[in-house]
């Protein structure tokens, strides 16, 4: 372009030619540096989601072994194993991306990060690895070897243990041109700063993808054993409580996880195979003499298919038989007590009585939906009397009758984003925080509605709230806290939502101290 017989205009027009291609070349150099950094960032972002995302699910396994420890602590083992080999890694590649950093100026501008003389320097010497080098494959390896170990302990994670293999595999990679490199150098070597710096991103995301999967099919594996019908518990429930000398006994079987399609192939009863007409809509109905008085037991077994084999689930359970009755059962669900402002369910039958010729009556005492169901709402007094009428099957009248005693319903205890008494909280938190209530050791869950409170910080007056969160004078006073004040929520002011006539008693005030 620039021979000697040209013009010098045209040598001139040539030379620009060049220059304005290279700036191009330049221009496109740091459009791609700065497309790896946006990617850089991006996946990072994916992998903090992707991290809390694994935490949590951390926390609801530890929570699951805390409530049936013999069934979820096997699987928490594992899972540890598998959150530890991850975070392990996780590290070192932190800190591995640190050092990378650490020799640019401005970790933020891509476009500088265009050299690749540190990894080259620190993994490479020559055509050989030097220790930093080998340690990275090392690492890569603890990771893929250390997960694939844990999973080949259960068959049903085979697959994601192939794909941990192959996702991380290190051996020689052939290129386009049919040659065989080592996988470092084909990933890692002569490349800019800001590539290599994505790529161990990218590895971070591997890690944590691979956490999330293996994590999840560990549970939906424990899952799939939970539906299995081995797991299933028979469940005897008679028609009723107790059965006279020379009645029948009449009742149903029900499987814990009931489902009205399922049928056994076949149900033993005290040693007597049950007709089909016996199995009905998820249900194996009984019919047998009752026997003498006394308890009596039902023994025996349901056989299902569960593919090639048959799946047995053994039947125990007992009744009592006993004489004709002369007193009725009258008892309180939760407890031994009726509360005012509160609807206390009841059962109340008589032994060997239909429910249908039960009669019960007392003041703020009615019947509800189930057998034997009943809802005590009392009113003034301190204690009720409940008066009970049975009618036996030939014609008998037998009654009784039990005394209860009225409680209020105690102090509701005051909160601040669902912490009482004496607590600790930002001032940000305090700000936006819900005042609430709630019944301490209360045996109902009443819905509990803060309709006012007085708010006090030291050196300022107190200020009224109406509602459950500071108000804009509140708010000002609260700024004007220094760290370590104790700031007063008092005077608060609460109903059952649903029954505002019924006057609970004072709340109880809460105190914060500001930690900041």
């Amino acid at each position: 372009m620039a021979g000697g017989k040209l013009s010098a205009r045209q040598k001139m027009i040539n030379l620009m030619y060049l220059v304005f291609i290279a700036m191009l070349a330049l221009n496109m150099s740091k459009e791609v540096l700065s497309a790896f950094g946006l990617m850089n960032e991006k996946l990072t972002e994916s992998n903090e989601i992707a991290e809390e995302r694994n935490e949590a699910f951390m926390q609801g396994l530890a929570e699951k072994v805390s409530e049936q420890p013999a069934k979820y602590q096997p699987l928490k083992q594992q899972a540890d194993q598998i959150s530890k080999l991850a975070d392990d890694f996780n590290a070192y590649l932190t800190e591995l991306k640190g050092k990378m950093t650490a020799t640019v100026d401005d970790p933020t501008d891509y476009e500088i990060m265009d050299k690749g003389d540190y990894l080259d320097e620190n993994f490479f010497k020559g055509d050989k690895l030097k220790p930093e080098g080998q340690e990275f494959l090392d690492e890569i390896a603890k990771f893929r070897e250390g997960v694939v170990a844990v999973l080949q302990q259960n068959p049903d994670l085979a697959d994601i243990a192939d794909d941990v293999e192959k996702k991380f595999a290190t051996e020689p990679v052939v290129n386009r041109d049919g040659n065989k490199i080592d996988w470092l150098d084909y990933h890692y070597k002569g490349f800019p700063l800001v590539a290599s710096l994505t790529k161990m991103t990218q590895l971070q995301a591997d890690v944590k993808t691979t956490e999330s999967e293996v994590l999840s099919s560990m549970l939906a594996g424990k899952l799939k054993v939970e539906a299995s019908l081995t797991n299933f518990d028979a469940i005897v429930v008679p028609d009723k409580t107790a059965f006279f000398s020379g009645e029948d006994f009449t009742g149903r079987i029900i499987l814990g996880k009931n489902d009205k399609t399922l049928k056994a192939d076949k149900v033993v009863i005290n040693g007597t195979e049950l007709p089909d007409t016996s199995m009905q809509a998820g249900q194996t109905l009984l019919k047998f003499p009752a026997g003498a008085v006394g308890e009596r037991e039902i023994e025996g077994e349901f056989q299902f298919k569960e593919g090639d084999s048959i799946i047995t689930i053994p039947v125990k359970s007992t009744y009592a038989v006993v004489p004709k009755p002369n007193s009725a059962t009258i008892s309180a669900d939760k407890m031994n007590v009726v509360y005012r402002g509160v609807s206390n369910p009841m059962t109340i039958s008589f032994a060997g009585v239909s429910d249908n010729n039960v009669s019960a009556s007392a003041p703020g005492l009615s019947k509800v939906s189930g057998v034997g169901k009943y809802v005590m709402n009392p009113g003034k007094g301190r204690e009720v009397s409940i008066n009970v009428t049975g009618t036996l099957p030939d014609g008998t009248k037998v009654s009784d009758n039990a005394k209860f005693r009225i409680k209020d319903i105690p102090k509701p205890t005051g909160t601040i984003s669902g912490q009482d008494g004496l607590v600790k909280l930002p001032r940000n938190s305090v700000e936006i925080g819900t005042v609430g209530a709630k019944l301490d050791d209360f045996d109902f869950d009443l819905p509990i509605q803060v309709t006012s409170f007085k708010f006090k910080v030291p050196g300022q007056p107190s200020v009224n709230v109406n509602g459950t969160k500071l108000n804009s004078q509140a708010k000002n006073a609260l700024r004007k806290a220094r760290r370590g004040d104790n700031v007063q929520i008092f005077d608060i002011k609460a109903q059952i939502r649903g029954n505002s006539s019924y006057k609970l008693k004072g709340v109880s005030a809460v105190i914060v101290e500001i930690t900041n």
